[in-house]
């Protein structure tokens, strides 16, 4: 699914985020959503939240 449609991303959903030091190569991080963090319906880049795992924050890749 995709992850720049905030009503498409739920708490603890899993998902994939490229973190912010990740952006240049793409690297994902998978991880649960503890708070969606971006408060737009959309986002070109992906909606930014908060992973319940280490509280990483990233915008959504894709959801699971």
């Amino acid at each position: 699914m995709d992850g720049r449609t905030r009503s498409n991303i739920k708490i603890g959903a899993q998902v994939d985020i490229v973190l912010k030091k990740d952006q240049g190569t793409g690297a994902l991080t998978r991880g649960h959503v503890k708070r969606i963090l971006t408060n737009s319906p959309t986002h070109p880049h992906g909606i930014k939240v908060m992973l319940e795992e280490g509280n990483m924050v990233g915008r959504v890749q894709e959801i699971f």
